[in-house]
């Protein structure tokens, strides 16, 4: 009888484990995808950036072909040089934001599969 119970125990803590290790799976290549796609579109919105700099920076270059003083050629230039620099602190912070939002969402499928793997596989109380 005893030869029953424990083959039994062990027959459904294997299929356990097998459920729980194609599940741990699947949050991994859940979390593999929310990756990817969340590092889409950081790429984009860099790509966005960079073609927005550039544009200001070509506005400014046409704006130097017709200017008549060195004051205002140098104004050009300070005014360029401030709007770049403020341009890449804006959009570094906008991009620091999106980068720990994506790792938070991208390890929430594995953060919930060690809370259920640690409830599943908790030694009963007697």
């Amino acid at each position: 009888m005893s030869d029953t119970f424990n083959t039994a125990s062990m027959t459904a803590a294997s299929e356990k484990f097998m459920s729980f290790g194609q599940q741990t799976v699947e949050a991994f290549v859940k979390s593999g995808q929310i990756w990817a796609a969340g590092m889409q579109d950081i790429g984009k919105q860099m790509a966005t950036s960079a073609h927005a700099q550039m544009d200001q920076a070509m506005g400014t270059l046409r704006q130097m072909a017709t200017v008549k003083s060195v004051k205002e050629a140098i104004d050009l230039q300070t005014a360029l040089a401030r709007g770049t620099v403020e341009h890449a602190v804006s959009e570094g912070g906008k991009l620091t934001d999106a980068s720990i939002k994506l790792a938070e969402q991208a390890m929430q499928p594995i953060t919930a599969r060690l809370t259920a793997g640690t409830e599943a596989f908790r030694p009963a109380t007697v």
